[in-house]
């Protein structure tokens, strides 16, 4: 798939891997501390307000606003557990 979408448009269970964090350089600080950079994998555990989505070996939980903020790529290989 070659379309980019926002992360809140995941369903549960779908991976993809991270294209472009947007925002404030603020805000794409505090996700990159996160370990959302572009490349990276992830998963969609549970999608609606807030969601969770597997980084790595981690779990991660965000509101709606920090949603818009990550663009990613469906369809990645596997970020893992």
């Amino acid at each position: 798939m070659d379309e980019v979408l926002p992360l809140n448009l995941l369903s549960r269970g779908q991976a993809a891997q991270i294209e472009q964090l947007m925002g404030d350089a603020d805000q794409v600080h505090r996700l990159e501390e996160l370990g959302l950079r572009a490349g990276v994998a992830i998963e969609m555990l549970e999608p609606g307000t807030p969601c969770i989505i597997r980084v790595a070996d981690q779990k991660l939980c965000f509101r709606d606003a920090d949603l818009f903020n990550v663009i990613v790529r469906p369809g990645a290989a596997s970020c893992g557990e």
